[in-house]
Parts: C-alpha cells; structure tokens; sequence
C-alpha cells in the first residue's frame, strides 16, 4: 500500500478535526439536554403560554398521539439544550475555521459571526414576546362561540417552529445586506432604488410563512423592511467613513531626479 502524498495527509487531518469538533459539540448539547430533561414539561409549558393566555378561561391544548405527550416535550428540551449550547457550538466552528483564514477575514468573519447569532435570537424573542401575543388574541377573537378552541400540542410545535425560523432569518437582513456591499454587488445607491421591490418582497415573503391573518403578516414584513433600512444605513455610514479616511491620507511625496554634478 503507496505512502498518502501530503496533501492526502492534510485532507485526512482535517476531516479528523472537523470530527474532533462536532463530537465536542454535540457532546456540550446532550449534557445540556441531560440537564433540562428533568423539567421538560415545564419547558412546554413556557413555550405553550402564549397561546394558554389566548384560550378562554379553563382552556387546554390536547394531544391527538399515543406518544406525542413524551415526545413533544423531549424535542422542546433538545431545541433549548442547541440554543444553550450554541456559543460553544459556534466557537468550535470557528476554531476549525480560523485557521485558514488570513487576518483582514477573521476581523470581518468574528464580528459577522457574533451579530448574525445575536440578531437570530432577538428575532426569535420578538416572535415569543409580540407577535405570538398578538396573532393568537386575534385568532381566538374571531373564534365562533359554538366552537371550542383546543389547539394540538405537535401542531402548535411545528407552527412556532416556522415562525421562530421565519423571524430569526427576517433579523438576518442587515448581515445580508452588509455581506452584498462588502463583496462589491450592492452599494447605497443601488440599496436605496430597490427600496420598492423590498417593500413587495417584505409583505410577499410574510403572506407565504405566516399565517393567513394580517396582524403575523404585519408584524413580519415592518421589520423586515425596517431592518433592510439599517442595513442601507450601516453601507452608506461605512462608505462615508471609509471615504473620509482616503482623503486624510498623506499624498505620496514624489521622488526628486539626482541632479547631474557641475563641472
């Protein structure tokens, strides 16, 4: 058997390493999860108070499934465990990328890497605090009398599942934006002129991923385009900035010609 050329052997390192760090991260999220577990009900419970609140008084969700009373909950807890766990999570992603990243990256990459996530988890709290509040009011509301609201846990799960990750992407915008002007596709004026389409594109995307009411709807597409327009400020502040930085520059001193020696 032939000796593995060294780029062979790099490969193999590497794949060795990235292995290294998803079995460090996956264990930092089961002995999160191992720590949860024990009150995965009460976990449930907190993410099922928005819509509780909603219910008329004496009201409860049902669940349809055999198993969907254990199961539910467990998977509530493993999604709590990955957010608890997530900033060892991504550090273990970056400790695998840095490496092979030149400086001017890693200055562009860290800050990106901590915003996007931050920006992520503030979208999901929005939902949690403000819109889920609202939609469920509104829907209830406009329940008949003659019908009993008793909404199924799985499916609750999986509707707050979407919205979690329609408004945790929604927050991304401004990074996306950053992202396009940074690699030169996009500028502030070019920002600005597909305001209108944004716009369009804002109350299009929140009619697909919400539900059919006008408050989720809303509630989705004004931060959308409000935080597109962070972003459109952001690009124009940096190029302001960096502009002025050229100007301050010294300009480069030109070199004198040697004068030929007088006889």
């Amino acid at each position: 058997m032939s000796e593995p050329t060294p780029g062979e052997e790099s490969f193999l390192s590497h794949l060795v390493e990235l292995r290294s760090r998803l079995v460090r991260s996956a264990i930092a999220v089961l002995l999160v999860f191992l720590c949860l577990a024990p009150w995965a009900g009460f976990w449930y419970d907190l993410l099922a108070k928005p819509m509780l609140d909603a219910l008329p008084a004496g009201a409860t969700m049902i669940a349809t499934g055999v198993v969907t009373p254990f199961f539910v909950p467990i998977k509530v807890t493993m999604l709590l465990a990955f957010l608890i766990a997530l900033p060892y999570v991504l550090y273990q992603a970056w400790a695998f990328v840095a490496p092979g990243l030149y400086a001017h990256e890693k200055r562009l990459v860290a800050p990106l890497v901590i915003a996007s996530t931050a920006l992520f988890l503030l979208g999901v709290a929005f939902c949690y605090f403000f819109v889920f509040r609202g939609v469920f009011r509104f829907i209830a509301e406009f329940a008949p009398a003659s019908v009993q609201v008793a909404p199924d846990i799985e499916q609750y799960l999986g509707f707050v599942m979407t919205m979690f990750v329609a408004f945790g992407v929604t927050f991304e915008v401004p990074i996306a934006v950053i992202l396009l002007a940074k690699a030169g596709v996009v500028d502030a004026a070019k920002l600005r002129q597909a305001r209108p389409y944004v716009i369009v594109g804002a109350f299009v995307v929140a009619a697909v991923v919400t539900p059919p009411d006008v408050v989720s709807q809303f509630m989705l597409a004004v931060p959308m385009i409000l935080l597109y327009e962070l972003g459109v400020v952001f690009v124009r502040w940096s190029a302001s900035a960096k502009d002025a930085a050229e100007e301050t520059l010294p300009a480069p001193r030109e070199e004198k010609s040697p004068q030929r020696m007088q006889d």
